[in-house]
């Protein structure tokens, strides 16, 4: 099995099915915002960041992903974004399930300055909503523990294929020509 998750992470399609999966995610996240009308919140938009981040690890992996230095540069990189996005949603859901006047999230979006995308793209990086305020639910789960289970996801399976890297893979591939 590990060896055959290895020989998939060799293959562009496995790493387009993760762009693939991000970008639905943020096509999903602007529909929320701009069809549905919720305001983001700061830790809204920080997870958002988390998601282009696993994004931007799949471009990586997309690059050269026959190259172990590519996938373990994508795989990693999407593991960093996976745990700060989880460590986000978890405290997001803890300021609306748990309030506490210690715990706040800030106003504005503080980004770096070498990388102001709340300046760059104001209509996708601002925020204007309220992290406690629970806004939207499916099934009964708030959309921050929906963020969990998401991030989550992408933190088990980044893990696994990280781990199928020791193993070797057959040189064929069902997706190769």
């Amino acid at each position: 099995m590990l060896s055959l998750l290895n020989q998939y992470s060799r293959e562009r399609f496995a790493w387009f099915l993760l762009f693939l999966s991000t970008a639905i995610f943020e096509l999903t996240a602007l529909y929320f915002q701009y069809g549905l009308g919720l305001a983001p919140c700061t830790l809204c938009i920080y997870q958002r960041c988390a998601i282009y981040g696993i994004m931007l690890g799949s471009l990586v992996g997309l690059l050269a992903p026959g190259k172990l230095i590519f996938r373990l540069i994508g795989i990693l990189i999407w593991l960093v974004s996976a745990i700060k996005g989880f460590n986000l949603a978890t405290f997001h859901a803890h300021l609306q399930f748990e309030p506490n006047l210690s715990d706040t999230c800030a106003i504005n979006v503080q980004f770096p300055s070498w990388l102001p995308l709340d300046k760059w793209l104001p209509s996708m990086f601002n925020a204007y909503g309220s992290c406690s305020e629970k806004i939207w639910s499916f099934l009964t789960i708030e959309m921050s523990q929906w963020m969990i289970i998401i991030f989550a996801g992408y933190l088990l399976v980044g893990l696994v294929i990280l781990f199928s890297q020791i193993f070797s893979s057959k040189k064929r591939s069902i997706w190769s020509n």
